[in-house]
């Protein structure tokens, strides 16, 4: 009896040991080599750090490969290092945009190929300029081995990267996972397990509390702006019967109501920071509902579809676009209302939506990240980035999940899947030639000359 009651309790045990087994017998180093080929590059890619393609090996040894892959891997960093031979397989022009939809995964990617070398990065994970500075600093070192180089590139980039590396490269390479140690982990997942299970209902329980205080401090400017939406519909004195009321006035109208009605509800509901995105969306649309319906009154031209305006998203549909540049920031072009473009025009500072904050208040784009969905439902996540890039809240954006707000594949994390979903401009140029009497590496246009694909 005991030992049938030994094999039931065993038996769970062996199952896990099993599996983990398995896996163990599954992972390969963090460096493989294929047949060669794109497809073969961005499939090692998704499994390891470094890929060396056979016909370059005599470039960099396996050893190498196996050393560079343990020191990305141990370092959780999602860099990505391929070693190429320059053939037919890899079109200089496209390589590292190819190589990055192929792989489909955020990171910083760096590719010897031949006797050229360059690298891109997804911008939340490295920035533009400090790629272009790494990129350039290498090529400038003329390491005599490209064992020096990627090295040196490595070293920098796993300091500089945001982002951990992707789930699908299995851990730490080299890191002494063999069966004995699958055996022990059984055994402590099993004892553990509990534990485990203690430490992430606590980490839960303190996410919950955090969004909890954010959505909290966001439900202050949503219902502002609820209750300045339903002033203006109060003011707006239009009723379905009066005369010369049609079909489409009475449309637009209802729409209006409609979303009024939604951003309540929806905001009633909210349970999550996120979801605050939808209540300033019905708020978009229902603003521009009123503008439509305005001008169907007043025998106008129909409004075109654009943003509200970027100043304050409760002054309407914007009418044009200017350039401008918050206080030390870089200039961009972003949609404005006529009265907010009449006031730069007379050099005034436009009538910005503030929010309050632990320094007073501020606008809205250099507060905290709980603002970042109440500003994705009125500008939509594809755009929100790039108006707010260098901001405050842009900032938190590229480096945040922005408590859950859609900001698409421009805010993927390092080493988050992506696909295709990224700016390929972060991965242009072509590559250059080598290290000879010719002026040196990457010299003669390189991988975007010394800066390298940015």
């Amino acid at each position: 009896m005991k030992t049938a009651t030994r094999r039931v309790l065993m038996g769970p045990v062996l199952l896990l040991v099993a599996a983990l087994l398995a896996v163990a017998a599954a992972m390969a180093p963090g460096a493989r080599a294929a047949g060669g080929g794109l497809d073969d590059a961005a499939a090692a890619l998704k499994k390891g750090p470094v890929y060396v393609d056979p016909r370059a090996a005599n470039q960099f040894s396996s050893a190498q490969a196996d050393a560079l892959a343990k020191k990305i891997k141990d370092a959780d960093k999602p860099v990505f290092v391929a070693v190429l031979p320059r053939t037919a397989d890899y079109p200089p022009s496209t390589l590292l945009r190819d190589l990055r939809t192929k792989v489909g995964i955020s990171g910083v990617y760096a590719v010897e190929l031949g006797d050229g070398f360059n690298a891109g990065a997804d911008p939340r994970v490295m920035s533009h300029s400090s790629v272009q500075n790494l990129v350039g600093s290498v090529k400038r070192s003329h390491y005599p081995t490209v064992s020096a180089r990627l090295n040196s590139f490595v070293d920098t980039a796993n300091q500089s990267a945001n982002g951990q590396a992707p789930a699908s490269w299995g851990g730490s390479a080299g890191s002494g996972f063999d069966t004995g140690t699958a055996i022990g982990l059984g055994v402590l997942v099993v004892v553990g397990g509990g534990g485990a299970y203690a430490i992430a209902r606590r980490n839960r329980k303190r996410r919950a509390e955090e969004e909890r205080a954010a959505l909290e401090e966001l439900r202050v400017v949503v219902d502002e702006d609820i209750t300045a939406f339903g002033e203006e519909l109060d003011r707006l004195d239009f009723h379905p019967g009066e005369a010369g009321a049609d079909d489409a006035m009475r449309a637009d109208y209802s729409r209006a109501l409609d979303s009024y009605e939604n951003a309540k509800s929806s905001m009633a509901a909210a349970q999550h920071p996120g979801e605050v995105q939808a209540v300033t969306q019905a708020l978009e649309d229902g603003r521009f509902s009123l503008a439509t319906l305005a001008a169907r009154r007043e025998g106008k031209p129909l409004p075109e579809r654009r943003l509200p305006c970027f100043f304050d998203p409760r002054h309407g549909p914007s009418v044009t676009d200017v350039t401008w540049a918050p206080a030390g920031g870089a200039q961009r072009t972003v949609p404005v209302c006529a009265a907010d473009k009449s006031r730069l025009d007379d050099g005034l500072e436009p009538l910005a939506r503030t929010v309050r904050t632990a320094s007073g208040d501020r606008p809205y784009w250099d507060a905290g990240p709980a603002y970042a969905p109440w500003a994705g439902g009125y500008f939509g996540g594809g755009l929100l980035p790039g108006l707010l890039v260098g901001t405050l809240l842009g900032n938190m954006m590229m480096s945040s999940d922005a408590y859950g707000a859609d900001f698409g594949g421009m805010g993927a994390d390092g080493g988050d899947v992506s696909g295709s979903d990224f700016n390929p401009d972060d991965f242009g140029g072509g590559f250059g030639g080598g290290f000879g009497d010719g002026g040196g590496f990457g010299d003669g246009g390189g991988f975007g000359g010394d800066g390298g694909g940015f």
